[in-house]
C-alpha cells in the first residue's frame, strides 16, 4: 500500500505542479493589461542603455498615449515620480507622464557576483526567473526588453505578450568565440584560460552551445531593433530573423550639444572620457596613453588635462574607480587627471562644452553614444578602431576628417598629441565636420525610426 502511495506521489506531484502553473499562466494571459512593460532591472546605471530606455518610453507615450508605460525595475527606491525626474535630470528626456513601476525582488539572480563561474549562462537563466516574477506581478500586452535579456522572450510569449526588444549588443558574438580560438586574454577571457589549450577548448564548446541557445531564444522576438551595423550583422547571424530585425541608431543629444560654441580653451586643452566605470570601457589604457602623451610633450606645447566622467553601478565599480585614481598616482599624472562620478546632465554638458577632444577605448563597442556626443559638442573624437565607431560614426563627412581611430596605447597617445599641437583653425575644421556627422544620430531620428519600427506590431496586433 505504501509503495502505491509513493508511486502515485511521484507521478502526480510533477503533473499537479505543471497543471498549477499552466492554469496560473492561462489566467494571467486572459487578464493582460493595455500597457507596454519595459524590462530594465537597473534603472540607475546612468549609461547609454538607460538613455535608450527613457527615449523609448517617451516615443511610446507619444505614439500610443492610450497605452500605459510600466517599468520593471529592481531598484526598490524607484517611484513613478523619481524615474520621471531622473529621465529629465540625468538625460534631458521629458516624459509625457510618469510611468508606472513594478518592483522586482529577485534581481540578485542576474547579478554578476552571483555567478563566479559560467557567469553568462548563469545571468541568462537568472533573467528567466526574474522575468517570471515580473510578468506574474503585471502582464502587459507588449513586453519591451531594453536591457538585452533575450532568455526572457520565450517566457513573455508564454504569458501571451508581443515581444519587442532593443538590442545594444549580442550577449555572445562570433568575435568572442574567435578570441578564445586565438587564445587572446581580455576582460571576458581570463589569462589562465587563454594560456591553456584544454581550458580554451572547453570554453569554445561552452560558447558554441550558448550561442545556439541564444539564437533560439532571440528568434522568439516579434520585433528586434539593433543599434548599429556591427550589432545588426551579429544578431542576424545568431537569431536568423532578418525580416524582423531593424537598425535604429540610439538617441544622442545632438541638438542640445550642437548649441555649444566650437571654440575651446587653448592654454589647457581638455580631453574628456565619458563612460561607466566598467572593465570593458578600458579606462586604464586611457590613463596609460595620456601618460605617454604627457611624456612626449614639447616644452612650448600646452599641457592637457584628462577628465574621466562616469557612473558607478555597484561596489565593484566603486573599487574600479578607486583603482584608476591609484593608477593615476602611480603614473605621476594625478595632477593632470580629474574624476567626475555620477554627474548630473547639465554638468556633463558643461564638461563636454569645454573639451577639445573626447577619448573612447572600448573594444568592439556596439555603437558608441559617447563618441557621437563628443562630435556634437565640438570635441574631436579619439575612438577605438572597431565596431560601431569604425563602421558607423567616425567616418569622413563630405570628404573632411571627423576624428581619429586608434587601437594601441601609442596610437592613442599620438592622436592626443596631434590634437593638442593642432592649429586652432585645423581643429575647428575637423570639429565642424564632426558636428555635421553627429546630426545623423539625433534623438529625433531615434524617435522617428523607433515609431516606424513598432507601428506594425502595436497598431496591427490584437
Amino acid at each position: 500500500m505504501v509503495n502505491w502511495i509513493l508511486f502515485w506521489s511521484i507521478i502526480t506531484l510533477p503533473l499537479a505542479t505543471v497543471i498549477f502553473f499552466a492554469s496560473k499562466v492561462l489566467n494571467i494571459r486572459r487578464n493582460k493589461r493595455r500597457a507596454v512593460g519595459f524590462f530594465h532591472p537597473y534603472t540607475n546605471d546612468g549609461g547609454g542603455g538607460e538613455r535608450v530606455l527613457w527615449c523609448a518610453v517617451k516615443a511610446i507615450q507619444e505614439e500610443n498615449p492610450d497605452l500605459d508605460s510600466v517599468i520593471f525595475t529592481g531598484d526598490h527606491d524607484a517611484s513613478s515620480q523619481s524615474l520621471m525626474s531622473r529621465a529629465t535630470d540625468r538625460f534631458g528626456v521629458h516624459l509625457l507622464y510618469p510611468p508606472k513601476v513594478v518592483h522586482l525582488n529577485k534581481r540578485k539572480w542576474i547579478e554578476e557576483k552571483t555567478y563566479p563561474h559560467f557567469t553568462m549562462i548563469g545571468q541568462s537563466l537568472g533573467s528567466v526567473y526574474l522575468s517570471w516574477e515580473a510578468l506574474t506581478k503585471f502582464t502587459p500586452l507588449y513586453y519591451f526588453d531594453t536591457a538585452g535579456y533575450a532568455f526572457t522572450y520565450p517566457i513573455a510569449r508564454l504569458f501571451g505578450c508581443k515581444v519587442i526588444c532593443y538590442t545594444h549588443y549580442p550577449t555572445i558574438s562570433l568575435d568572442m568565440i574567435s578570441r578564445v580560438h586565438q587564445r587572446n586574454s581580455m576582460y571576458n577571457n581570463d589569462a589562465s584560460i587563454a594560456r591553456s589549450t584544454w581550458l580554451s577548448q572547453c570554453k569554445i564548446i561552452y560558447y558554441t552551445v550558448f550561442s545556439r541557445m541564444y539564437g533560439m531564444v532571440g528568434s522568439c522576438a516579434h520585433l528586434v531593433m539593433v543599434n548599429s551595423s556591427w550589432t545588426q550583422s551579429h544578431i542576424q547571424k545568431l537569431w536568423r530573423i532578418p525580416e524582423r530585425t531593424k537598425r535604429v541608431y540610439p538617441p544622442c543629444d545632438t541638438s542640445g550639444l550642437q548649441a555649444l560654441p566650437l571654440e575651446r580653451e587653448v592654454d589647457t586643452p581638455k580631453i574628456i572620457s565619458v563612460a561607466q566605470f566598467r572593465p570593458e570601457k578600458g579606462h586604464g589604457a586611457q590613463l596609460e596613453a595620456f601618460s605617454v602623451a604627457i611624456s612626449k610633450l614639447d616644452e612650448d606645447s600646452p599641457r592637457p588635462k584628462l577628465q574621466l566622467v562616469g557612473s558607478c553601478r555597484n561596489k565593484s565599480d566603486e573599487e574600479r574607480l578607486q583603482n584608476l585614481k591609484d593608477k593615476a598616482v602611480q603614473l605621476n599624472i594625478n595632477g593632470d587627471v580629474e574624476f567626475h562620478q555620477n554627474v548630473m546632465y547639465r554638468d556633463l554638458v558643461r564638461l563636454l562644452g569645454g573639451a577639445a577632444a573626447g577619448i573612447h577605448s572600448m573594444i568592439d563597442e556596439h555603437f558608441g553614444i559617447c563618441v557621437v556626443e563628443y562630435m556634437a559638442a565640438g570635441a574631436i573624437p579619439i575612438a577605438h578602431n572597431s565596431a560601431g565607431p569604425k563602421m558607423d560614426i567616425v567616418l569622413d563627412e563630405d570628404g573632411q576628417q571627423t576624428g581619429f581611430l586608434a587601437q594601441t596605447v601609442d596610437e592613442y597617445a599620438d592622436a592626443i598629441l596631434k590634437i593638442v599641437k593642432m592649429p586652432e583653425s585645423d581643429r575647428l575644421k575637423i570639429a565642424t565636420a564632426a558636428r555635421r556627422r553627429a546630426s545623423r544620430f539625433s534623438e529625433q531620428r531615434f524617435y522617428d525610426d523607433l515609431k516606424a519600427a513598432i507601428r506594425p506590431i502595436i497598431c496591427h496586433s490584437s
